[in-house]
């Protein structure tokens, strides 16, 4: 009988060393896995993705153009050969027409995120700051300079003690920054994202998807006119070139909103909102090319 207790313990503890070792196991992949995982901000996703965006006319180029970029098997290492987007080398070969900085992109909500589904496995859930990176890169292969807001609203809102609401207060301090740093600015674009439902902010237009797009006009600017007008000119060219996908500009006052949107800083003051939540960054990046190619259309007419 002793000899058959001393065996079932026997059993007992390789039973309980092998949990362990399975448990230790898994352990160790796991954080294997989390050391391989790669986390992008909106700058490096948007150097991923718009080297390629005027070759390829499909809907899956971002995650080719990460394929190509990324090696699966040993990400870090690959990443970490700090690839640049093309616009570093290009820019060099550009003819810019104004060599100081005419156009300032920046986010009063700089936390709006959009739908992260087709670069889950990436870690990568881009926001509201990546279409700064698109129209920054687009514009400088266009021939215009323009500066990207690179300092947090959620610090100044923390600095201050104020809330959420108090974003466009937070913004109008770089706004007002902006132009003293880079006294040549003229125009002023403010980019956010709607929180409808993707079927409310996403249409086909020869087989592509896009995320619609939706202009906000703040009627308590006294000088709404000046702002509206110049955002009529983008909207009918929008229009003209790609029909339904905006859907028109939206007039706001009274309570319960802003009402001025920092528009009244300057009459080439804009806000646009592209897509909402559940558009996908390839959904967004149609669009804001779309836009790029309305609003470079206006300034040209303006600057030539």
């Amino acid at each position: 009988m002793p000899k058959l207790i001393t065996k079932k313990r026997k059993n007992k503890f390789k039973l309980i060393f092998t949990f362990i070792l399975l448990i230790t196991g898994i352990y160790a992949s796991y954080k294997n896995i989390e050391r391989k995982r790669i986390v992008l901000n909106d700058r490096e996703l948007t150097s991923l993705i718009v080297s390629d965006a005027f070759t390829y006319d499909n809907t899956s180029f971002i995650e080719e153009t990460i394929a190509k970029v990324i090696d699966i098997s040993n990400p870090i290492k690959k990443l970490n050969s700090k690839y640049q987007m093309s616009r570093v080398t290009s820019s060099e070969k550009i003819d810019i027409k104004n060599e100081a900085p005419l156009i300032y992109l920046y986010n009063t909500h700089q936390s709006e995120e959009y739908a992260s589904t087709t670069l889950a496995e990436y870690s990568v859930t881009p926001t509201v700051i990546m279409n700064n990176y698109i129209l920054e890169d687009i514009f400088q292969k266009n021939g215009y300079k323009s500066i990207v807001e690179e300092a947090s609203i959620k610090d100044i809102l923390n600095k201050n003690n104020w809330k959420y609401y108090n974003s466009y207060k937070a913004s109008r301090i770089l706004l007002e920054n902006s132009i003293i740093n880079y006294p040549t600015l003229k125009y002023f674009i403010d980019i956010h994202r709607d929180s409808l439902a993707h079927d409310r902010t996403t249409i086909t237009i020869n087989n592509k998807n896009y995320a619609k797009i939706l202009f906000i006009i703040g009627l308590e600017n006294p000088n709404y006119q000046e702002n509206l007008a110049f955002t009529e000119r983008i909207n009918n060219k929008l229009n003209e070139k790609y029909n339904g996908l905006c859907k028109g500009i939206l007039k706001k006052q009274g309570k319960g909103v802003n009402g001025v949107y920092n528009q009244d800083f300057n009459k080439r003051t804009i806000l646009i909102e592209v897509g909402g939540y559940e558009n996908t960054p390839n959904e967004v990046l149609n669009s804001t090319i779309a836009f790029s190619k309305a609003f470079l259309e206006v300034i040209n007419e303006e600057n030539s």
